[in-house]
């Protein structure tokens, strides 16, 4: 892949509206890609090690319903 991906961002994150789970800048966001796929930002799930070149994310489960919305599901 070249360049930044296009991402569309489907939480509000801290606009003030949405989930209010955050307190600056670094909210929990789901966003969609051009192609089909998401994004998720959130902190880093613990639980177990990932597979190299992969992460784990946590979010709060309004996020995603959140997000959801966002797309008419």
């Amino acid at each position: 892949m070249t360049g930044k991906p296009e991402l569309t961002r489907l939480t509000r994150g801290d606009s003030g509206e949405g989930s209010g789970e955050c307190g600056s800048d670094d909210c929990p966001n789901v966003y969609a890609t051009g192609h089909g796929s998401f994004v998720v930002q959130g902190s880093t799930f613990t639980g177990f090690r990932a597979p190299e070149g992969e992460s784990l994310v946590e979010i709060p489960e309004e996020i995603l319903r959140e997000a959801f919305r966002a797309l008419g599901w």
